[in-house]
């Protein structure tokens, strides 16, 4: 069953669901913005896939509810090591259709997207915001070695299944294809939103260590890495970092005094 739902707004986007009689969407903890009386709201630590640890016991006995607690503690496990909440909320109309609003933490643009059961999708930590019960939320590891030692791009969310899954960035959405653009692309870390299973996604280091290089780390203002996107895929890239947005901030309180090393060198006003 597709799930019926408008993206309204505009510099700060919500989604605005409507739901079948038993249908059930599930989003993060924190995304939920209003509900009509006849949706029911559960908070689960488990992800759909685990039903809640409603079923497995009932079919497993004792061997089905061990199952379920440890299938419930790697997942748990999973979101604690990227950050991510630990709960998911579920909503589930009851006798008649029923209506949920959701929105992202950041102002910014939402997006649904449409899974077959053929391709997966990733985005970076953060975007999910919502999805039906149908599609499966994971963890998954990219980046290779060195994302794991710039701490940018390692940990991904994962999504699977059929059905339909809303995510949220910052800032506009641009949607592309690295095999319109000769099949690589490269981009700020901060910028990617989510891409299709299929498309390589790696990190790298900005240029070498030499004179060039140093000068792009240290005044191009895009740090020490740059997300890499091979392959024949949709991707979605923002136009605003969490990064920028902070440092914005930071400036107009007047606790980062930056100069045209972008930040580099920065004061602290005391």
């Amino acid at each position: 069953m597709t799930l019926q739902q408008e993206i309204v707004g505009n510099a700060m986007q919500m989604a605005v669901v409507n739901l079948q009689p038993g249908q059930t969407v599930y989003c993060e903890a924190g995304k939920f913005l209003f509900k009509t009386t006849n949706v029911t709201m559960e908070t689960r630590l488990s992800g759909p896939s685990n039903n809640g640890g409603q079923q497995g016991g009932q079919s497993g006995g004792m061997g089905g509810l061990l199952r379920q607690a440890m299938g419930t503690a790697m997942q748990v496990g999973q979101r604690m090591l990227a950050g991510e909440s630990l709960a998911f909320q579920y909503f589930t109309s009851q006798g008649g259709e029923g209506t949920v609003g959701f929105a992202g933490v950041l102002p910014g643009e939402m997006r649904a997207l449409e899974l077959d059961g053929r391709r997966a999708w990733f985005a970076e930590k953060d975007a999910f915001v919502a999805a039906e019960s149908t599609v499966d939320f994971g963890i998954a590891f990219a980046g290779g070695r060195t994302g794991m030692s710039g701490g940018e791009g390692f940990i991904l969310e994962k999504f699977t299944g059929y059905g339909t899954v809303i995510i949220a960035g910052a800032g506009n959405f641009i949607d592309l294809n690295p095999a319109d653009f000769g099949g690589r692309i490269e981009v700020d870390t901060g910028c990617v939103v989510a891409f299709e299973e299929g498309i390589q996604y790696g990190v790298q280091r900005v240029g070498g260590l030499n004179r060039q290089g140093i000068m792009n780390a240290v005044f191009g203002g895009e740090g020490l890495s740059l997300a890499t996107l091979e392959g024949n895929g949709r991707v979605i890239l923002q136009s605003l970092t969490i990064e920028s947005l902070a440092n914005a901030l930071k400036k107009a309180q007047g606790g980062d005094k930056q100069g045209p090393t972008g930040g580099l060198f920065s004061t602290h006003a005391g």
